[in-house]
């Protein structure tokens, strides 16, 4: 239908009291798959990005692919970069027509944290484009270089940088990580529904690979409306491809193409219906 903000979406979902997945992308092969999920069952979604992957996915060349499948798409879609570290990358993002955007600076003090945000949102307001920040450190990072540990969001901390920052979405840590979970983790449920009753804006879950679907459905009805999933897509598509190659007979392209998009379509399609609080 068409290229729509993330605020716009998120929006919808609270209303319906459904969550939006955010699925992180890293070439045409899982573009394609997860717009064909989200046109199968009628559900927008939102692509994004993070900067820690443009080293094997640049910006250029994925940005324009990215706006280009929502424009085109029967469905709505916001297009959002995750995890931005430079205003540059921010900047050039927003350029490039993304509807959405993330400064993440939750390693840095309190206050600091503000007041980096708040210069992205004055910026991101130029194009009309909703603004994500993360309070509290979510476990890991997005290609598993670091991990600055987790410390669960602070719910009066929560309200005062929502007020005080303008931004649309709140990422908040209640024990969850990025990457692969040796075991399934125990979020902090109490903690995410005092933040909820605090904040007004949509609330955001990081790390969503490997979270439980009824834990999912439980966040989403204490109060997140988005939901992030990269880890679990790479894998899904990894394993389809894998399962191409090992096949008898010979291999081309083609195939391979149609099996990273298979696997795409599959991960995305499960999660859709999970957030959209399908029965289990």
């Amino acid at each position: 239908m068409a290229l729509v903000t993330m605020k716009s979406l998120l929006e919808q979902a609270r209303n319906n009291h459904r969550g939006v997945g955010a699925f992180s992308v890293g070439n045409m092969e899982m573009v394609k798959g997860a717009v064909q999920a989200a046109e199968e069952l009628n559900t927008p979604i939102i692509l994004q990005i993070a900067e820690v992957r443009l080293k094997h996915s640049p910006l250029a060349l994925m940005g324009p692919m990215m706006v280009q499948a929502a424009k085109e798409a029967k469905v709505d879609i916001a297009v959002h970069l995750d995890h931005g570290l430079t205003m540059d990358v921010v900047e050039q993002a927003l350029e490039l027509g993304f509807t959405s955007v993330m400064f993440d600076s939750s390693t840095y003090p309190f206050e600091e944290n503000m007041t980096r945000t708040q210069e992205v949102v004055k910026v991101a307001k130029q194009y009309g484009a909703t603004v994500e920040a993360e309070l509290g450190l979510v476990g890991g990072s997005e290609d598993g270089s670091c991990d600055h540990g987790i410390r669960c969001t602070n719910p009066d901390d929560a309200k005062v940088f929502c007020e005080r920052t303008g931004i649309d979405a709140l990422a908040v840590a209640i024990g969850n990580a990025h990457g692969n979970y040796p075991v399934a983790p125990k979020l902090a449920f109490d903690v995410l529904e005092e933040i909820h009753n605090k904040v007004d804006v949509p609330l955001v879950l990081h790390g969503g690979s490997g979270i439980t679907d009824a834990d999912f459905q439980k966040a989403i009805s204490l109060g997140i409306v988005k939901v992030n999933i990269a880890t679990a897509s790479f894998n899904k598509l990894t394993k389809r491809a894998e399962e191409y190659l090992q096949s008898e007979g010979a291999h081309n392209y083609f195939a391979l193409n149609e099996a990273m998009v298979q696997g795409t379509y599959e991960n995305v399609k499960h999660h859709i219906n999970v957030f959209n609080m399908n029965a289990l």
